[in-house]
């Protein structure tokens, strides 16, 4: 891992574990995020369209195996549904700017059901300026709901009924590398929720699309 976004992220998940470095642990998680938020930036500036396809790791196993494209429209439907839908019960981005539509996305999910090279067909469909125009509406909106989390609201569960709204709006696929992804995500707390789709996951995937970028650019 990124040995500065690691740091960022460990001090991050040591100082929201306290009221009096909660606030401090925001800006710091905002702070990460704007890292890794310019990291997909840059990319974008350094890869022409078709890179965004392309799938080098096609048979390995990690989350390099995917494409770039793929990659980013993960992390940020999972941050979209999980902001909105699971913590916040209003209305997804996705939903609500009609980026369906925008994004000529074939699927509304999270698109953990996919696999090879259905991965790399999905991201052909895909309309490049309009998935970053979704990522960073997705991105600010959850650090609007994050800045109005009190420290005493991250031991808070997920209400049962939010559950049956996730299955209700299919923004997660029945295949099994995708179902589980609703009891994962009801099950935990909103501080687990901080410490995984909103930090840790953009690490993983981020630090994919970099190794991808190298292989094509080698």
């Amino acid at each position: 891992m990124n040995q500065e976004w690691s740091e960022l992220n460990k001090a991050m998940q040591t100082q929201i574990r306290k009221n009096d470095t909660y606030q401090v642990g925001i800006r710091t998680l905002f702070e990460l995020r704007k890292r890794l938020m310019q990291t997909l930036l840059s990319i974008k500036e350094e890869l022409c369209r078709e890179d965004f396809d392309a799938i080098p790791f096609i048979n390995a196993d990690g989350y390099h195996s995917k494409t770039i494209a793929y990659s980013i429209w993960h992390i940020f439907r999972i941050e979209d549904i999980v902001a909105h839908t699971v913590i916040s019960g209003n209305e997804q981005v996705f939903f609500a700017g009609n980026y369906q539509m925008r994004i000529n996305s074939p699927i509304i999910t999270t698109g953990n059901e996919l696999v090879k090279q259905q991965i790399a067909d999905f991201s052909k469909q895909l309309n490049l300026e309009e998935l970053y125009a979704y990522i960073s509406e997705v991105r600010e909106s959850t650090e609007r709901i994050l800045e109005r989390l009190s420290y005493g609201q991250l031991k808070t569960k997920i209400p049962h009924e939010r559950k049956e709204t996730l299955k209700s709006l299919n923004v997660v696929s029945d295949n099994e590398n995708a179902i589980w992804l609703i009891d994962y995500w009801c099950g935990k707390d909103v501080r687990s929720l901080i410490q995984m789709p909103f930090s840790r996951h953009w690490i993983m995937h981020v630090e994919a699309c970099l190794r991808i970028k190298n292989k094509l650019q080698l």
